[in-house]
């Protein structure tokens, strides 16, 4: 079955094509045929398509919204210069899978898209303004395209969360809040720790209810999860991913105070507080330089800026409080798992985190971790290390794909002779 992922964003639309089966998955025999992102969506977009084994195809013109952003890339899908094996039309598309942000309390797995599924992705939009917004435009767009007779699929950033205990995931405020509103943390990046937890039980060839894990999904966007006996039983991020970890953008954990005390001392309206610590805050509010973490690390080297030098300390800080946090709520984990751009292609970081952790007995090998390229999985700690530390590049889009895949065939993304989480 051929599968067309879509992650659409508000001004942007990445997407990948994945053909794949009940038989490849239990084979681990998927196959990305193509991707790509268009950017600036609304204005003169950047638009780079990749089919397999061909080389980046990069050009720039204007795309006023998703739809037309979806049509430009259905058009590059089909036509003869992509050269996809397998496709010939867009009836060689045979399901999409569209990855949705929020799903609040109502979506605790991946669902088939009715007209009530999407009312309920709609319902959650106050949850997340930012992000499901686009993504039920994204669905629309496939469906007006499409057609209502080829299947939909929506996987839920929030889903593999909702295995939290009350105690993880209620704020400490008033209950009726939670019960009025639906206030408490819901976590995201679910569906890359779900697949960081898969991998990390194949390589080990153990049962789902053996993974006692902590993965750090680290990219311009960075959460933590603490998985027990398989499930996610505390994340970083909150009712929003403002909370948490320090990012590329983003604070992370603050005083909830600040936020008065600076609307009083900037002359700001707590709409543009909130945009300040979403967008301007994080690596980039620190350093005054860039949120790229590459740029901060060779600025680092090379100059040796004071501010690109405090914005890394803080980042992997934060980090090693989380894990040691995690590791007293868990009563001890059998590995640590890097993952995301940062995690899986910056030696410096992984062993400035794990500076702070061997208390715990967590020992890293300085040669793997160096040694380590983007794309591989590996086991970076040392020989003698109790608490096994790994890199495992996440797959998200992979995850999406076999979902949708289930679904059509079995009619659940939860079957317990197939790698599911």
């Amino acid at each position: 079955m051929n599968v067309l992922v879509l992650n659409c964003g508000s001004s942007s639309l990445k997407f990948q094509l994945i053909a794949t089966g009940l038989e490849q998955i239990a084979d681990n025999a998927d196959r990305r045929l193509a991707h790509g992102q268009i950017e600036r969506i609304g204005g003169a977009a950047i638009i780079t398509f990749t089919a397999e084994n061909r080389q980046t195809e990069r050009s720039a013109a204007p795309v006023r919204d998703v739809r037309a952003a979806l049509e430009t890339v259905l058009r590059w899908i089909a036509s003869d210069s992509s050269n996809i094996e397998g496709i010939n039309g867009l009836a060689d598309i045979q399901a999409i899978g569209h990855r949705v942000v929020h799903g609040g309390e109502f979506f605790t797995e991946s669902v088939l898209i009715t007209d009530e599924v999407l009312r309920g992705i709609e319902d959650c939009i106050e949850l997340a303004p930012l992000h499901n917004p686009a993504n039920v435009k994204g669905i629309n767009a496939a469906r007006e395209i499409f057609g209502r007779a080829l299947p939909q699929t929506a996987v839920f950033d929030t889903a593999f969360h909702q295995t939290l205990p009350e105690k993880s995931y209620l704020y400490a405020i008033p209950y009726q809040f939670y019960r009025r509103h639906k206030i408490r943390r819901y976590g995201f990046h679910g569906t890359s720790h779900r697949y960081i937890a898969y991998r990390y039980r194949t390589i080990n060839k153990i049962a789902r209810e053996n993974v006692n894990i902590i993965t750090l999904h680290l990219g311009n966007g960075c959460s933590i999860a603490a998985i027990k006996n398989g499930n996610s039983m505390d994340t970083s991020m909150g009712l929003t991913p403002l909370e948490g970890l320090v990012m590329g953008t983003r604070s992370g954990d603050i005083d909830p105070a600040l936020i008065e005390f600076i609307c009083a001392k900037e002359g700001l309206t707590v709409n543009e507080a909130e945009s300040l610590l979403n967008k301007q805050s994080g690596l980039l509010g620190i350093s005054g330089l860039t949120n790229d973490m590459r740029e901060l690390a060779a600025e680092a080297a090379e100059s040796g800026d004071r501010r690109a030098i405090l914005a890394i300390e803080i980042f992997c800080y934060r980090a090693a409080k989380y894990i040691g946090s995690y590791l007293a709520a868990m009563n001890g984990a059998d590995a640590i798992i890097f993952a995301g751009g940062i995690g899986e292609n910056s030696a410096l970081i992984r062993r400035k985190i794990c500076d702070y952790l061997s208390w715990c007995g967590a020992q890293l090998d300085e040669a793997k971790n160096e040694a380590q390229t983007a794309g591989h999985e590996n086991i970076i700690s040392a020989d003698s290390s109790k608490l096994k530390i790994y890199v495992i590049p996440t797959n998200e889009e992979l995850l999406i794909a076999r979902d949708t895949v289930r679904l059509i065939e079995t009619g659940s993304p939860q079957q317990k002779n197939l790698p599911t989480k």
